[in-house]
């Protein structure tokens, strides 16, 4: 055959012959990374159809974002169906599908949406919590099985960012605080997608995000939304942020995603991150030598409805700009790919008015046909839906996601009593039938009760964060409405109480009247209410600081970590249990 289409020849071989056959329309396509979405949540299989008809048929476009699914097995079958669109191009170039993580407990519509039909495992802080750096190549290994038997070959992650601002809404996609740790940690699971060796048929490529560090958001609040643009460095580090993405990049990292934040108050342009010079060209491409895949956070260029809102364009510090004139400054700067925008007619017009050379569009494109053939996509176009069935959510992954859970919940205070067999148990934000499966009995009436067990989400303010609270920001006290409940609880009876640690809540109030306080990263009611009585063993460790007070936040400073004075619960600290004898 000796072609694009010849597996037996090298691979430098089939890029120059694929890209030789390539329209300027073709490639401009290439050029775009949008999302997909199966029928479902109000979309009807004859539209869904008809949109992917249109972008992977007619416009071209060969990379999607995989959003929504009912299930594993859905989003299988709508991967052969782009694959089935594709195929029927001139040049049949295959569809590479890509997912934000799937993994976790809570769903978010713009950094990843939960499926019940995987093994289900903590927030990224909760592998961190573990304490083990295995911990994060299993999460990884298991992740790139799932994935690929639902023919997902891209994951749009992990976050190695440093989460060294406490109010950041986007902290529970990252590793932690530490910096070092949040290094090991990416590596470690950037490794385990690839399934070992090189990237291969067998691997999910990562897409490293957000360089150059999206941690340091002005007062926490995210670039998601077009009132915090700011990203600040007021204690000078913007080499500590670098670092997580220097030792991915060394490990073999293939994709990185640029953040939507601009910088200010520092030497670099006040410009969204896609289109800054200094920072894409002159770090990542040349100081760096990042020669792998630059792709944009999404919709830089021109909005999109999304959950019946309007998102975007998102190009900080260059609103004023047209799409066509925020595209043409990030191909200069060196970005290969937007995500999210789908006009790939901006690129035609680009290099037909000889703004962008075909040449410079040609190395972007050199370096996205470079990856799909790395990951075999032109011989593995189909998956076998028996078999995504059977793998995702399988019993060994299952277990292993639940053993995560509890090795990630961290005892922070423990007066030594564990809940006995047939307590009566008052339940706040737990499932009745979980704790009736646990041997309680659940019990309306405080005054009746045992024990109350209680599970709060970190706090935060409404209409503070992004989006209509899809990024939860602001303060990180409880009200006093929630103080004074868990008191009142405390006075009554013994309390258990969890805490869901997607930032780090201040505890102060809570450590004196809780029986047991545990801080949970997104744990089922069951392992919690195991941990509670005593069934398992408490190991986990704190990822980052947990402040005193919010006047301690308030005086920190965004890009340093562990700034908080005089934390309430300092990075690594966790009681350690055996399992307990019950009461």
């Amino acid at each position: 055959m000796n072609d694009y289409r010849d597996s037996a020849l090298p691979i430098e071989r089939r890029v120059d012959d694929l890209l030789g056959r390539m329209t300027v329309a073709e490639k401009a396509a290439m050029m775009f990374h949008p999302s997909t979405a199966p029928a479902g949540d109000g979309l009807s299989q004859a539209d869904a159809v008809a949109a992917a008809e249109r972008y992977a048929g007619e416009v071209g476009i060969s990379h999607f974002n995989v959003l929504g699914g009912e299930d594993s097995v859905a989003v299988a079958e709508w991967h052969n169906t782009l694959q089935e669109i594709a195929e029927g191009t001139r040049l049949g170039i295959p569809v590479t599908l890509s997912t934000d993580p799937r993994h976790g407990f809570r769903s978010n519509l713009f950094t990843g949406q939960a499926m019940d039909s995987l093994s289900r495992w903590p927030d990224y802080p909760g592998v961190a919590a573990i304490g083990e750096t295995d911990a994060a190549r299993v999460f990884g290994d298991t992740m790139r099985q799932e994935l690929l038997a639902m023919g997902v070959r891209v994951l749009l992650g992990p976050m190695a960012d440093i989460f060294s601002e406490p109010r950041w809404s986007r902290g529970s996609g990252t590793f932690g605080e530490d910096p070092e740790r949040v290094a090991e940690l990416t590596v470690a699971f950037i490794e385990a997608l690839r399934g070992g060796g090189e990237l291969g048929p067998h691997s999910v490529a990562a897409v490293v995000k957000h360089f150059p560090g999206g941690g340091p958001q002005l007062r926490g609040d995210d670039a998601h939304d077009p009132r915090y643009p700011e990203q600040v460095y007021p204690g000078g580090q913007q080499e500590l942020h670098l670092k997580p993405f220097e030792r991915a990049f060394a490990a073999g990292a293939s994709q990185v995603m640029t953040y939507y934040g601009k910088p200010v108050g520092t030497e670099w342009p006040e410009v969204g991150f896609a289109f800054n010079e200094p920072v894409v060209r002159d770090i990542l491409r040349r100081r760096l030598g990042f020669d792998g895949i630059v792709v944009t956070d999404w919709n830089l260029l021109e909005s999109e409805d999304m959950a019946g809102m309007e998102f975007g364009p998102n190009g900080w510090g260059l609103e004023h700009l047209t799409p066509l004139e925020r595209a043409a400054i990030a191909l200069d700067v060196g970005v290969d790919q937007f995500g999210g925008d789908r006009n790939a007619a901006l690129i035609e017009e680009l290099v037909d008015s000889g703004r962008i050379s075909e040449s410079r569009i040609d190395e972007s494109i050199r370096r996205l046909l470079r990856e799909k053939f790395r990951l075999g996509v032109f011989e593995n176009r189909r998956v076998d839906t028996a078999a995504t069935a059977e793998i995702c959510g399988s019993p060994a992954f299952a277990a292993a996601g639940v053993e995560a859970q509890r090795k990630s919940l961290v005892l922070l205070a423990d007066r030594g009593d564990r809940i006995a067999d047939g307590a009566r148990v008052l339940l706040d934000g737990v499932d009745a039938q979980a704790a009736t499966d646990a041997g309680l009995v659940p019990v309306d009436d405080l005054a009746e009760a045992d024990a109350v067990v209680v599970r709060l989400d970190a706090p935060f303010e409404p209409g503070k964060g992004s989006l209509g609270d899809f990024f939860r920001g602001g303060r990180l006290e409880f009200d006093a409405a929630t103080v004074a409940k868990i008191a009142r609880y405390s006075a009554s009876a013994p309390v258990y109480l969890s805490v869901y640690l997607e930032r780090p809540a201040v505890l102060t109030p809570m450590t004196d009247s809780s029986t047991m306080l545990i801080g949970d990263f997104g744990a089922a009611d069951a392992v919690v209410l195991d941990a509670f009585r005593g069934i398992a063993p408490l190991t986990g460790i704190l990822p980052f600081d947990i402040p005193s007070s919010m006047a301690a936040v308030e005086a920190s400073r965004e890009d340093v970590p562990f700034d908080t004075a005089d934390p309430l619960f300092r990075h690594g600290f966790g009681l350690r249990t055996e399992s307990h004898p019950r009461r």
